[in-house]
Protein backbone atom coordinates (compact mmCIF):
# COMPACT_ATOMS: atom_id res chain seq x y z
CA UNK A 1 0.00 0.00 0.00
CA UNK A 2 2.91 2.51 0.16
CA UNK A 3 3.32 4.71 3.02
CA UNK A 4 0.95 4.44 6.16
CA UNK A 5 -1.64 6.77 6.73
CA UNK A 6 -2.87 8.37 9.88
CA UNK A 7 -5.84 6.16 9.62
CA UNK A 8 -3.18 3.04 9.52
CA UNK A 9 -1.22 4.44 12.83
CA UNK A 10 -4.62 5.10 14.99
CA UNK A 11 -5.82 1.07 13.80
CA UNK A 12 -2.27 -0.59 14.55
CA UNK A 13 -2.71 0.21 18.28
CA UNK A 14 -5.55 -2.07 18.70
CA UNK A 15 -5.33 -4.70 20.88
CA UNK A 16 -7.82 -7.16 18.83
CA UNK A 17 -8.43 -7.93 15.04
CA UNK A 18 -11.94 -8.20 13.35
CA UNK A 19 -12.95 -11.66 12.36
CA UNK A 20 -13.54 -9.97 8.70
CA UNK A 21 -9.57 -8.45 8.91
CA UNK A 22 -8.57 -11.68 9.44
CA UNK A 23 -9.89 -13.11 6.61
CA UNK A 24 -9.14 -10.11 4.19
CA UNK A 25 -5.41 -10.71 5.60
CA UNK A 26 -5.69 -14.70 4.37
CA UNK A 27 -7.16 -13.95 1.00
CA UNK A 28 -4.31 -11.15 0.55
CA UNK A 29 -1.98 -13.74 0.92
CA UNK A 30 -2.89 -16.29 -1.27
CA UNK A 31 -4.59 -14.87 -4.05
CA UNK A 32 -1.96 -14.23 -7.45
CA UNK A 33 -2.85 -10.44 -7.96
CA UNK A 34 -0.16 -10.16 -10.30
CA UNK A 35 -1.25 -12.84 -12.40
CA UNK A 36 -4.88 -11.69 -11.98
CA UNK A 37 -3.56 -8.41 -13.16
CA UNK A 38 -2.18 -9.30 -16.35
CA UNK A 39 -5.59 -11.50 -17.22
CA UNK A 40 -7.54 -8.14 -16.65
CA UNK A 41 -5.01 -6.15 -18.99
CA UNK A 42 -5.99 -6.88 -22.50
CA UNK A 43 -9.53 -6.14 -22.32
CA UNK A 44 -9.39 -3.61 -19.16
CA UNK A 45 -9.86 0.41 -20.50
CA UNK A 46 -7.06 2.06 -21.33
CA UNK A 47 -7.74 5.47 -19.86
CA UNK A 48 -6.82 7.48 -23.49
CA UNK A 49 -10.69 8.03 -23.99
CA UNK A 50 -13.74 9.06 -21.67
CA UNK A 51 -12.56 9.32 -17.61
CA UNK A 52 -9.53 8.40 -16.29
CA UNK A 53 -9.75 4.64 -15.04
CA UNK A 54 -9.00 3.13 -11.95
CA UNK A 55 -5.67 1.18 -11.24
CA UNK A 56 -6.74 -2.68 -12.88
CA UNK A 57 -5.89 -4.51 -9.51
CA UNK A 58 -8.28 -2.36 -7.45
CA UNK A 59 -11.52 -3.55 -9.76
CA UNK A 60 -10.75 -7.26 -8.83
CA UNK A 61 -10.52 -6.47 -4.92
CA UNK A 62 -13.61 -4.25 -5.01
CA UNK A 63 -15.28 -7.37 -6.84
CA UNK A 64 -13.84 -10.05 -4.26
CA UNK A 65 -15.65 -8.04 -1.50
CA UNK A 66 -18.64 -7.37 -3.22
CA UNK A 67 -19.06 -11.27 -4.00
CA UNK A 68 -17.63 -12.28 -0.70
CA UNK A 69 -20.00 -10.38 1.93
CA UNK A 70 -23.02 -10.40 -0.48
CA UNK A 71 -23.90 -6.27 -1.39
CA UNK A 72 -25.11 -4.29 -3.69
CA UNK A 73 -22.84 -2.38 -6.32
CA UNK A 74 -24.29 0.89 -4.61
CA UNK A 75 -24.13 -0.83 -0.86
CA UNK A 76 -20.08 -2.24 -1.67
CA UNK A 77 -19.50 1.57 -2.70
CA UNK A 78 -20.74 3.02 0.59
CA UNK A 79 -19.44 -0.13 2.89
CA UNK A 80 -15.37 0.73 1.26
CA UNK A 81 -16.48 4.41 3.03
CA UNK A 82 -17.67 2.98 5.84
CA UNK A 83 -14.72 0.23 6.45
CA UNK A 84 -10.91 0.60 7.36
CA UNK A 85 -10.74 -3.33 6.46
CA UNK A 86 -12.18 -2.93 2.97
CA UNK A 87 -10.34 0.41 2.22
CA UNK A 88 -7.03 -1.32 3.35
CA UNK A 89 -8.31 -4.62 1.07
CA UNK A 90 -7.78 -2.38 -1.84
CA UNK A 91 -5.30 0.51 -0.80
CA UNK A 92 -7.46 3.19 -0.82
CA UNK A 93 -5.73 6.34 0.68
CA UNK A 94 -8.18 8.92 0.53
CA UNK A 95 -5.40 11.60 0.01
CA UNK A 96 -4.83 10.33 -3.24
CA UNK A 97 -8.02 8.90 -4.78
CA UNK A 98 -11.77 7.45 -4.22
CA UNK A 99 -13.58 4.41 -3.85
CA UNK A 100 -15.08 4.08 -7.31
CA UNK A 101 -18.40 3.76 -7.72
CA UNK A 102 -20.86 1.63 -8.38
CA UNK A 103 -21.23 2.00 -12.27
CA UNK A 104 -17.64 1.39 -12.73
CA UNK A 105 -17.82 -1.67 -10.71
CA UNK A 106 -20.75 -2.96 -12.97
CA UNK A 107 -18.98 -2.03 -16.14
CA UNK A 108 -15.80 -4.39 -14.80
CA UNK A 109 -18.41 -6.92 -13.54
CA UNK A 110 -19.73 -7.36 -17.25
CA UNK A 111 -16.05 -7.39 -18.63
CA UNK A 112 -15.16 -10.57 -16.20
CA UNK A 113 -17.92 -12.07 -17.70
CA UNK A 114 -18.12 -11.25 -21.06
CA UNK A 115 -14.42 -12.52 -21.33
CA UNK A 116 -14.75 -15.18 -19.38
CA UNK A 117 -11.88 -14.05 -16.89
CA UNK A 118 -13.46 -15.68 -13.66
CA UNK A 119 -11.98 -19.26 -15.34
CA UNK A 120 -9.02 -18.27 -15.75
CA UNK A 121 -8.61 -16.44 -12.18
CA UNK A 122 -9.96 -19.31 -10.30
CA UNK A 123 -7.48 -22.08 -11.69
CA UNK A 124 -4.64 -19.53 -11.41
CA UNK A 125 -6.03 -19.59 -7.22
CA UNK A 126 -5.74 -23.15 -6.83
CA UNK A 127 -2.10 -23.37 -7.68
CA UNK A 128 -1.01 -21.36 -4.78
CA UNK A 129 -3.61 -23.34 -2.50
CA UNK A 130 -1.83 -26.26 -0.25
CA UNK A 131 -1.54 -29.45 -2.45
CA UNK A 132 -1.40 -31.62 0.33
CA UNK A 133 -5.03 -33.18 0.74
CA UNK A 134 -8.39 -32.98 -0.04
CA UNK A 135 -12.03 -32.53 1.72
CA UNK A 136 -14.83 -34.58 -0.39
CA UNK A 137 -18.36 -33.56 0.48
CA UNK A 138 -21.65 -33.42 -0.95
CA UNK A 139 -25.33 -31.38 -0.25
CA UNK A 140 -28.95 -31.18 -1.63
CA UNK A 141 -30.24 -28.33 -3.36
CA UNK A 142 -33.83 -28.85 -2.71
CA UNK A 143 -36.75 -28.03 -6.02
CA UNK A 144 -40.09 -28.02 -6.08
CA UNK A 145 -41.83 -31.64 -6.96
CA UNK A 146 -44.84 -30.01 -8.03
CA UNK A 147 -43.91 -27.77 -10.58
CA UNK A 148 -44.43 -28.22 -14.23
CA UNK A 149 -43.25 -26.58 -17.37
CA UNK A 150 -45.46 -25.85 -20.26
CA UNK A 151 -45.08 -29.29 -21.29
CA UNK A 152 -46.85 -30.38 -18.26
CA UNK A 153 -43.23 -32.25 -17.31
CA UNK A 154 -40.46 -31.76 -14.04
CA UNK A 155 -37.39 -31.55 -14.88
CA UNK A 156 -35.30 -34.44 -16.38
CA UNK A 157 -32.47 -33.92 -14.23
CA UNK A 158 -33.61 -33.75 -11.02
CA UNK A 159 -34.57 -36.79 -8.48
CA UNK A 160 -35.86 -37.88 -5.55
CA UNK A 161 -33.47 -39.74 -2.61
CA UNK A 162 -33.65 -40.76 0.75
CA UNK A 163 -32.07 -38.82 3.84
CA UNK A 164 -32.46 -40.48 7.19
CA UNK A 165 -36.15 -40.54 7.22
CA UNK A 166 -36.79 -37.90 4.90
CA UNK A 167 -37.47 -37.79 0.82
CA UNK A 168 -35.58 -35.19 -0.74
CA UNK A 169 -35.91 -34.08 -4.47
CA UNK A 170 -33.75 -32.27 -6.35
CA UNK A 171 -29.97 -31.61 -7.19
CA UNK A 172 -26.80 -32.64 -5.56
CA UNK A 173 -24.34 -29.93 -5.19
CA UNK A 174 -20.95 -32.55 -4.63
CA UNK A 175 -17.37 -30.05 -3.71
CA UNK A 176 -13.53 -30.41 -3.24
CA UNK A 177 -11.94 -28.28 -1.11
CA UNK A 178 -8.72 -28.07 0.27
CA UNK A 179 -7.47 -29.87 3.50
CA UNK A 180 -4.95 -27.76 4.87
CA UNK A 181 -7.43 -24.29 4.26
CA UNK A 182 -11.22 -25.09 3.34
CA UNK A 183 -11.09 -23.60 0.05
CA UNK A 184 -13.00 -24.69 -2.30
CA UNK A 185 -10.99 -25.93 -5.83
CA UNK A 186 -13.46 -27.99 -7.18
CA UNK A 187 -17.49 -27.98 -7.54
CA UNK A 188 -19.93 -30.62 -9.58
CA UNK A 189 -23.66 -30.77 -9.96
CA UNK A 190 -25.91 -34.18 -10.28
CA UNK A 191 -29.29 -35.55 -9.66
CA UNK A 192 -29.97 -36.33 -5.87
CA UNK A 193 -29.90 -40.40 -6.61
CA UNK A 194 -26.34 -40.19 -7.31
CA UNK A 195 -24.28 -41.46 -4.67
CA UNK A 196 -21.60 -38.94 -2.85
CA UNK A 197 -18.92 -41.76 -3.14
CA UNK A 198 -19.83 -42.19 -7.15
CA UNK A 199 -18.82 -38.40 -8.00
CA UNK A 200 -15.97 -38.04 -4.88
CA UNK A 201 -12.59 -39.34 -7.90
CA UNK A 202 -14.11 -36.02 -9.99
CA UNK A 203 -12.87 -34.18 -6.51
CA UNK A 204 -9.61 -35.46 -5.92
CA UNK A 205 -6.59 -33.41 -7.97
CA UNK A 206 -3.35 -35.62 -8.90
CA UNK A 207 -0.93 -34.02 -6.49
CA UNK A 208 -3.31 -35.31 -2.91
CA UNK A 209 -1.49 -36.80 -0.79
CA UNK A 210 -4.59 -37.71 1.85
CA UNK A 211 -8.50 -37.43 1.43
CA UNK A 212 -11.49 -36.59 4.14
CA UNK A 213 -14.98 -37.58 3.84
CA UNK A 214 -17.08 -38.84 6.00
CA UNK A 215 -19.02 -41.95 6.52
CA UNK A 216 -20.77 -41.76 3.17
CA UNK A 217 -17.65 -42.42 1.38
CA UNK A 218 -16.55 -45.45 3.21
CA UNK A 219 -15.12 -47.76 0.20
CA UNK A 220 -13.89 -44.94 -1.90
CA UNK A 221 -10.28 -46.59 -1.82
CA UNK A 222 -11.64 -50.10 -3.42
CA UNK A 223 -13.51 -48.40 -5.97
CA UNK A 224 -12.42 -48.66 -10.02
CA UNK A 225 -11.77 -45.28 -10.77
CA UNK A 226 -9.44 -44.97 -7.78
CA UNK A 227 -7.80 -48.59 -7.85
CA UNK A 228 -7.04 -47.78 -11.52
CA UNK A 229 -5.43 -44.34 -11.26
CA UNK A 230 -1.72 -44.05 -11.12
CA UNK A 231 -2.10 -41.07 -8.61
CA UNK A 232 -5.43 -41.21 -6.80
CA UNK A 233 -4.39 -45.03 -6.01
CA UNK A 234 -1.40 -43.90 -3.82
CA UNK A 235 -4.14 -41.15 -1.62
CA UNK A 236 -4.13 -41.78 1.83
CA UNK A 237 -8.12 -41.97 2.23
CA UNK A 238 -8.98 -40.54 6.02
CA UNK A 239 -12.82 -41.43 5.94
CA UNK A 240 -14.68 -40.83 9.02
CA UNK A 241 -16.23 -44.19 10.11
CA UNK A 242 -20.43 -44.88 11.04
CA UNK A 243 -19.72 -44.43 15.16
CA UNK A 244 -21.62 -47.75 15.72
CA UNK A 245 -18.86 -49.32 14.13
CA UNK A 246 -16.34 -48.41 16.54
CA UNK A 247 -16.03 -51.04 19.26
CA UNK A 248 -16.97 -49.63 23.04
CA UNK A 249 -14.41 -50.08 25.39
CA UNK A 250 -14.14 -49.95 29.30
CA UNK A 251 -14.84 -46.78 31.37
CA UNK A 252 -11.37 -46.27 32.13
CA UNK A 253 -9.85 -47.17 28.98
CA UNK A 254 -9.29 -44.12 26.15
CA UNK A 255 -10.80 -44.95 22.96
CA UNK A 256 -8.64 -44.73 20.71
CA UNK A 257 -10.60 -45.21 17.59
CA UNK A 258 -13.08 -42.70 18.46
CA UNK A 259 -10.21 -40.26 19.28
CA UNK A 260 -8.96 -41.01 15.53
CA UNK A 261 -12.16 -40.27 14.33
CA UNK A 262 -12.72 -37.49 16.22
CA UNK A 263 -9.32 -35.96 14.77
CA UNK A 264 -10.72 -36.79 11.10
CA UNK A 265 -13.64 -35.03 11.82
CA UNK A 266 -12.57 -31.42 13.20
CA UNK A 267 -10.32 -31.60 9.62
CA UNK A 268 -13.48 -32.49 7.17
CA UNK A 269 -15.65 -30.20 9.03
CA UNK A 270 -13.96 -27.43 7.19
CA UNK A 271 -16.06 -28.29 4.44
CA UNK A 272 -18.98 -27.83 6.30
CA UNK A 273 -18.08 -23.49 5.85
CA UNK A 274 -18.36 -23.63 1.83
CA UNK A 275 -21.68 -25.54 2.19
CA UNK A 276 -22.97 -22.25 4.65
CA UNK A 277 -21.74 -19.63 2.00
CA UNK A 278 -23.46 -21.63 -1.01
CA UNK A 279 -26.93 -21.82 0.64
CA UNK A 280 -26.70 -18.75 3.08
CA UNK A 281 -24.44 -16.29 1.40
CA UNK A 282 -25.49 -16.77 -1.98
CA UNK A 283 -28.98 -17.90 -1.07
CA UNK A 284 -28.71 -21.38 -3.56
CA UNK A 285 -31.27 -23.35 -1.29
CA UNK A 286 -33.80 -24.24 -3.68
CA UNK A 287 -33.57 -24.92 -7.85
CA UNK A 288 -36.72 -24.48 -10.18
CA UNK A 289 -37.27 -25.74 -13.52
CA UNK A 290 -39.79 -23.55 -16.09
CA UNK A 291 -38.50 -24.60 -19.49
CA UNK A 292 -36.14 -23.52 -21.88
CA UNK A 293 -39.04 -22.47 -24.77
CA UNK A 294 -40.28 -20.28 -21.74
CA UNK A 295 -37.51 -18.40 -20.99
CA UNK A 296 -36.67 -17.34 -24.29
CA UNK A 297 -40.15 -16.68 -25.35
CA UNK A 298 -41.01 -13.85 -22.51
Amino acid sequence: MGQMTFSDFEYSNRKKKTKREEFLDVMEEIIPWDEWVEFVRPYYPNGKRGRPTKGIEKMPRMYLLQVWFNLSDEGIEDAVYDSYAFRKFMGIDFNEEQVPDATTLLKFRHLLEKNHLGEQMFKAINYVLEQGGTIVDATIINAPSSTKNQEKAGDPEMHQTKKGNEWRFGMKCHIGADAGTGYVHTITATPTNVHDVTEAHKLLREDNEVAYGDSGYIGLEKRDEIVNDEHFSKIDFRIVRRPKSIKAVSDNAINREKEIDHRKSSVRCKVEHAFYYIKVRFKFTKVRYRGIAKIFTN
